[in-house]
């Protein structure tokens, strides 16, 4: 019995970084002699193939552990040992086609189990994972260690798969029986806020005051919650809390600039994109709410090259296209604002505020037949509600505004 280290680390789109670490037995069992070979050679190769593993010698214990199934293509210890350190080096695939085998061989090998459902877990194939994980979690006592740990592996491998409602349940079960624990706590937080649990979220932030009263991500977890409840003031203010906790927070600069914005505060809005690109220069979409608000203050000279930055970073953004057009438009360079509003227009054909835009730039030119015709456009769509600082965020995750990955370190046999 060799003691084993899960690990677990996952970002979210860069709020924040999930580190679990416990240890937990698995025992890989051999099978008795049903081959030519005699009881002492075989043991030989088996105590030899077990050593090189101790040692942590990969390649040479694998090339004895196939040596050994060569000869015993029925040995279940050494399809499930093989399989341990095909996981050893991330071949998660490999690892899973032999712990099959093995589970052919000997489905009670103690550890078998649980190793198969960790290479799913690594390997990414979370619904895989849980599939495995769940009847491991029936038969664990209910107040056992191996049960908190499947409970956990449960909630990580649901979290995985996106299917954070039924993740809630595992993880709101594993923090309330190690309630000091910090990182769990967030995970059931962000669980609950993509479930649209959003009393949970807010019920879990006040549990996770007690250990972190200056944690900003939870101030901002909170604040979205309450955006999506339509409690604006209080979004507000958990986003200042959040900027007050650690103002180098990703996202906590463009979270608060945007809800700012929705309110039409322009001015204090302007001015936390401009801090979120000070965190991050390369953030087009910051760099785009920016120079819109000072397009809506009235800074046109503030506001063109900021746009113009948002461009270069992402030309396929509507906003800085559409700002554009009314700068031009305003300044009386209508071949210009021509061009940049039906790139909006085509870069988002349900909104209506390019068609509008259109339509009265083409009022202006004397051109009344595409006028009306962009009239009528805009007559067919509603405007578009803005979205909340929840979705903005998600859809900066989904962009890679910062990276999220889930890996596990090595199970043990």
């Amino acid at each position: 019995m060799i003691p084993a280290e899960w690990h677990v680390s996952r970002r979210f789109s860069g709020q924040f970084l999930l580190t679990v670490l416990f240890a937990f037995p698995a025992v890989f069992l051999s099978a008795p002699s049903l081959h030519a070979q005699s009881p002492a050679a075989y043991t030989r190769q088996r105590d030899a193939a077990i050593a090189l593993e101790q040692q942590d010698q990969t390649l040479p214990a694998e090339a004895a552990w196939k040596a050994i199934l060569a000869s015993r293509p029925d040995d279940a210890e050494a399809c499930a040992n093989i399989g341990f350190l095909e996981s050893q080096q991330q071949h998660y695939s490999e690892a899973v086609r032999y712990y099959r085998k093995a589970e052919a061989i000997d489905p009670s090998l103690p550890g078998l189990r649980m190793n198969l459902g960790l290479a799913f877990f690594k390997g990414g194939d979370m619904k895989q994972a849980a599939h495995v994980f769940e009847p491991l979690y029936r038969k664990a006592p209910a107040d056992s260690d191996e049960a908190q740990r499947l409970r956990l592996l449960l909630g990580m491998a649901y979290y995985g798969a996106a299917e954070y409602g039924t993740a809630v349940p595992y993880l709101r079960d594993a923090v309330a029986r190690d309630p000091q624990n910090l990182p769990y706590r967030l995970v059931l937080a962000h669980s609950c806020l993509w479930s649209k649990q959003y009393q949970c979220v807010l019920d879990v932030y006040h549990q996770i005051l007690t250990l972190n009263a200056e944690s900003a991500e939870a101030d901002m977890l909170a604040g979205e919650a309450y955006d999506e409840m339509l409690d604006h003031a209080d979004a507000i203010q958990q986003f200042r809390n959040a900027v007050k906790a650690d103002p180098r927070e990703p996202g906590v600069h463009f979270g608060l600039g945007y809800l700012l914005w929705c309110q039409s505060q322009f001015d204090e809005a302007g001015q936390q994109f401009q801090l979120e690109t000070e965190n991050a220069p390369n953030d087009a979409e910051s760099v785009a709410y920016w120079a819109d608000s000072e397009v809506r203050l009235e800074h046109p000279d503030v506001a063109r090259p900021l746009l113009q930055k948002a461009l270069q970073l992402n030309s396929r953004q509507e906003l800085p296209w559409l700002d554009l057009g009314i700068l031009d438009a305003t300044a009386g360079h209508n071949e210009n604002a021509l061009r940049e509003f039906k790139t909006a227009v085509r870069l988002a054909p349900s909104d209506v505020q390019p068609h509008w835009r259109l339509a009265r730039l083409y009022q202006l030119m004397g051109n009344k037949v595409a006028a009306h015709a962009e009239f009528a456009q805009t007559r067919n769509l509603n405007k578009a509600a803005d979205d909340t600082v929840f979705q903005k965020l998600q859809d900066a995750r989904a962009r890679g505004k910062s990276a999220g990955a889930a890996a596990l370190s090595p199970e043990q046999p």
